[in-house]
């Protein structure tokens, strides 16, 4: 298991190339994002977005624990009632969490009845009251991540419209998924890939807003292809492509991050990866919690096939046990590291 390297507080700053895992609901657990963080130990992680009722009323551990390992992390939060948000900020904050960022782009039916998520795109003002009781509940960086717009709105004044009251609240970073999301008419599957991608109007925001964190998501299907983004924003962000494809998380030191760092090789993520679920299972959980997000590792290798048909199939029957994942990495031929 990594070490935490939470040496001083994280900040962002304009020009600093940033590399981001995007929040992903179902998948981007604490599971998932300690794959993720011993793959790109540079990269930012956050959490499933979290409705801040969840966090005032439920099981905080288990809504809200993380392992030390996984910072920086942010903790992503929907709604849409100031204070209930900044309740909610403060204790994502006490729990040690890097950020607090806000969800005004989720199209999904759950976020629609509760009038938050990407319908906010509609309501900038209140967008800008729930930043600013945040920013003012925490230290910590306060962070919007939106769209360029819902439904039939022009992306243009939208977009404007939200940034201004965002930077008005004192966010430190904006992220835009450069898509419209449909609020009726669409899945939230079809709300990633049907809207058509707009870079451009992420690019104008960044020029509006020289002074201020822009970064990008939506669309980019590999780390080479957000660190060709690096210069028009200040970050780019992927979502089902580094789930999809976690060895490329590797990529992130050296095309992003600009820093000499030795990949983690397949031997050392293994045994990390095993002692972590070894653990998991200590606590009481279950190995297929955690080898789930395993599964496309070593994708396009001779033996694929077979590690992905052990951990779905053996992980999740009764009693498996972490030495699961080494006996599946056998059927993997081995390379040192994937090259950038």
């Amino acid at each position: 298991m990594t070490e935490s390297r939470r040496s001083v507080p994280f900040s962002y700053r304009p020009g600093r190339p940033l590399f981001a895992v995007a929040p992903m609901i179902d998948w981007t657990d604490r599971h998932c994002r300690m794959l993720h963080r011993l793959l790109a130990p540079d990269a930012l992680l956050y959490t499933e977005m979290v409705v801040a009722d969840a966090v005032l009323h439920g099981d905080r551990e288990r809504i809200l624990g993380f392992d030390a390992a996984e910072h920086p992390v942010a903790l992503q939060l929907g709604g849409s009632d100031p204070d209930k948000l900044a309740r909610a900020a403060a204790i994502g904050a006490g729990m040690g969490y890097d950020e607090i960022n806000f969800n005004v782009g989720c199209p999904s039916d759950r976020v629609q009845s509760g009038a938050f998520g990407a319908c906010l795109m509609r309501e900038p003002k209140l967008v800008g009251a729930c930043l600013k009781a945040m920013r003012e509940a925490v230290a910590v960086p306060v962070t919007v991540k939106c769209r360029i717009g819902v439904d039939e709105q022009e992306t243009g004044p939208a977009l404007d419209a939200l940034a201004d009251e965002a930077v008005e609240a004192g966010v430190s970073a904006i992220w835009v998924h450069a898509r419209k999301a449909w609020l009726k008419g669409l899945s939230p599957k079809e709300n990633r890939e049907i809207p058509p991608l707009d870079y451009e109007r992420v690019y104008a925001l960044k020029r509006r807003l020289p002074d201020v964190f822009v970064g990008l998501n939506g669309g980019l299907a590999s780390v080479a292809a957000g660190a060709g983004q690096i210069g028009r924003v200040d970050g780019v962000m992927l979502g089902r492509a580094a789930y999809n494809q976690p060895d490329d998380l590797r990529n992130v030191a050296p095309l992003i991050a600009k820093v000499e760092r030795r990949p983690i090789e397949d031997g050392e993520l293994i045994e990390a990866m095993t002692h972590y679920a070894e653990q998991h299972i200590a606590r009481g959980g279950r190995l297929g919690q955690v080898t789930r997000h395993m599964t496309s590792l070593f994708a396009g290798r001779p033996g694929a096939r077979r590690w992905r048909q052990i951990l779905s199939e053996d992980a999740v029957r009764p009693g498996a046990d972490a030495s699961l994942i080494a006996r599946a990495f056998t059927e993997v031929r081995p390379i040192e590291t994937v090259a950038a």
